[in-house]
C-alpha cells in the first residue's frame, strides 16, 4: 500500500554534450534570422503543428517540448497536438490545408524513402499560394535543421518557457 507522502524519483537529467549555439554564435543567429523569415506570412498554428510533426519525425525531444509549449500559448489544442503523431488516423482533427502541410512536412523530413511524391507536392501546392509553399518548405526545413543541432548534441527538454526564442 502506497501512501500520498511517497515520492517518485525520476531518471537523472543529462545535460547537453555541447551548448554549441556558444562555440558557433554566427551559426546559431543565421538560423534564428533563417526561422524568422521562413515564418512570415505563415499562419502561426499551422507553423508550430509542421514543427511538432518533424521533431518527431526527427526525435527532437528539445523542439517537442519547445514546439508543443508555443502552440498551446498560442491556443491550439492538447487534443490536436497529442493526435499528430497519427494524423493519418485522425484527420477530421485537422483541415485539408493543415493535412497537406502535415503531409508535404512528412515528405520532406524522411528524404530517406525517395523523392517528395508528386502527388504530396501538388496536394500542398492547392491549398498554398507559391509565396506560402515557398516559406512553408523553408520552415519545414528550418525545423530540420534545428532538430539536428538538438538530436546531435542532446539539448535537454523541459526548461524552455514559451515564446522564450521568439
Amino acid at each position: 500500500m502506497s501512501t500520498a507522502q511517497e515520492t517518485v524519483e525520476y531518471a537523472a537529467e543529462e545535460a547537453p554534450r555541447l551548448r554549441w549555439a556558444e562555440h558557433a554564435p554566427e551559426v546559431y543567429k543565421a538560423m534564428i534570422r533563417l526561422d524568422s523569415a521562413a515564418r512570415q506570412g505563415l499562419d502561426p498554428t499551422l507553423y508550430e503543428l509542421v514543427k511538432i510533426r518533424a521533431s518527431q519525425l526527427n526525435h527532437c525531444a528539445f523542439c517537442l517540448d519547445m514546439h508543443t509549449k508555443d502552440a498551446l500559448a498560442a491556443g491550439e489544442s492538447v487534443e490536436r497536438i497529442v493526435q499528430l503523431s497519427a494524423w493519418q488516423e485522425s484527420r477530421h482533427f485537422y483541415t485539408e490545408k493543415e493535412l497537406a502541410a502535415i503531409e508535404l512536412t512528412e515528405a520532406v523530413t524522411v528524404l530517406t524513402e525517395g523523392f517528395v511524391p508528386d502527388e504530396v507536392y501538388d496536394r500542398a501546392a492547392g491549398h498554398f499560394e507559391e509565396e506560402e509553399l515557398a516559406r512553408l518548405v523553408a520552415a519545414i526545413t528550418v525545423i530540420n535543421a534545428w532538430n539536428r543541432f538538438g538530436v546531435t548534441f542532446r539539448m535537454t527538454p523541459g526548461h524552455y518557457r514559451p515564446g522564450q526564442h521568439t
